[in-house]
């Protein structure tokens, strides 16, 4: 068995542990590979022919549209402060309760989530707002970073998410060539919308599990988490909160009310999406040129890096099944003591793992698009799968010591929370989505039921 697919895996895992540019590592080393193959005699050089035509793919690609109109949304609304509006109105509601801040937290993380998809903008807007709130009133550090953590996450999982988008295009592409392998020439479809609709049951059910482990927390020790002082004749005003819960409500459903009630496809939503959030500063004043050029120019990065990475795990993609690393992978999984159930375990645990030292796109471009169609191939339904690596991806912001998330934290906490004390606080929110990644494996219908009633 010619073993230099593998090898170029991990020649390539090692340039990114090292530090060197994704984009240019997926390219750089694939392009390395395919030069030795050639004055070996082992590459054929024509396969690099196919390499035009899949840069032009991408860049033509609709679904992949939605990538910048998302971000554009999601930092809109960061700069303009509709979500701090959110915050700080749901904290004067439910902060009078012990426990409440930590589920204001958790509620506002859930509608960022569902408006922004952005788990930075998400992490760093409640770090710089509720952080010194939370220890202020007696939250230990641990406690309070795990939750803002935690929560910021849900931007993952939840739609819209540019990850999902991201996946969706990637298993799209897998599916159809895992049944043109399988010899059915008329192969059906998956879309981001399928993915939008199957993530939204497990994204709520993991939110109701922060939501009961923070309950719980209440109940075994009350004073770990105390209430806000109020006087006896202060009355909650409740105007105030309609009026900023509003706004990113009818933002989240007419960006997921359009996809799921098929009236628009995730671009074209994305498109509502973009339009409605600039519409939400116009109307609350606070869109100026220098905000659209700070919104623009964020846009702009986050868009530019995601399509290099695509176009580098393009080309890295080529060459690995150029040299056989399909059928590698194909031999691999038939070997694996289980059958499907087996091979599908241990690619969870291959991405749980890899999520310790690598960003959810560079697992997305290099290892997805390498184990998808083989699994697909096997049986394993493609929303399933797919929710299932979201869900799973979601924990490579959680887990130390290279979580993104934790470092998004530890950038706007004082001084006093400790870099230990972020990372104790994720442990219980890392075991509760590995007990709804487990719930997920077991029970299928929890991502396959919606797509297939819609």
């Amino acid at each position: 068995m010619d073993l230099t697919p593998l090898l170029l895996f991990a020649v390539t895992f090692l340039a990114l542990l090292i530090g060197y540019p994704v984009a240019a590592t997926l390219a750089g080393v694939a392009l390395i590979f395919a030069l030795i193959g050639i004055m070996t005699g082992t590459f054929n050089p024509s396969d690099l022919g196919f390499a035009s035509g899949r840069l032009f793919g991408i860049i033509t690609n609709q679904t992949l549209i939605a990538v910048p109109l998302f971000v554009f949304m999601g930092a809109l609304l960061e700069k303009t402060r509709i979500a701090e509006d959110l915050l700080s109105s749901l904290a004067e509601l439910f902060g009078r309760v012990r426990g409440g801040l930590a589920i204001t937290v958790i509620l506002v993380g859930t509608l960022m989530a569902a408006s922004t998809g952005i788990v930075g903008a998400t992490v760093v807007t409640m770090g710089m707002m509720t952080l010194p709130i939370m220890l202020q009133r007696g939250y230990s550090p641990a406690l309070a970073t795990g939750t803002i953590c935690a929560t910021g996450t849900l931007g993952q999982i939840i739609p819209p998410s540019i990850a999902l988008v991201l996946l969706g295009d990637v298993l799209s592409n897998g599916y159809q060539q895992a049944q043109l392998n399988m010899g059915i020439f008329a192969p059906k479809s998956i879309s981001v919308g399928d993915l939008f609709a199957g993530a939204i049951i497990p994204g709520l059910c993991l939110v109701g599990l922060y939501l009961s482990y923070i309950l719980v927390r209440v109940l075994v020790n009350p004073d770990s988490m105390p209430p806000a002082s109020r006087g006896r004749d202060e009355k909650i005003v409740l105007a105030p909160i309609i009026r900023a819960l509003l706004p990113p409500l009818c933002l989240i459903m007419a960006v997921l009310g359009s996809i799921i009630g098929g009236y628009a496809t995730p671009t074209e939503a994305a498109g509502v999406g973009a339009v409605g959030a600039l519409l939400l500063g116009l109307v609350y004043r606070r869109v100026s040129w220098a905000v659209l050029s700070e919104v623009c120019t964020a846009t702009m990065a986050t868009t530019g890096m995601v399509f290099f990475i695509l176009v580098g795990a393009s080309i890295f993609s080529l060459v690995f099944r150029g040299f056989g690393g399909e059928e590698l992978v194909q031999s691999l999984f038939a070997q694996m003591p289980g059958g499907v159930w087996g091979a599908l375990i241990i690619v969870m645990l291959v991405i749980f793992i890899l999520g310790f030292i690598l960003d959810f796109i560079e697992i997305t471009f290099v290892v997805v698009p390498i184990v998808g169609p083989v699994l697909m191939a096997m049986g394993v339904d493609p929303i399933w799968l797919g929710v299932l690596i979201a869900m799973n991806l979601q924990t490579s912001f959680l887990t130390p010591p290279f979580g993104f998330a934790l470092f998004y934290l530890r950038g706007v906490a004082p001084k006093t929370v400790t870099t230990a004390d972020i990372y104790r606080g994720v442990l219980p929110f890392i075991f509760l989505q590995v007990v709804a990644l487990i719930a997920l494996l077991l029970y299928p219908a929890l991502a396959t039921w919606l797509p297939a009633q819609l």
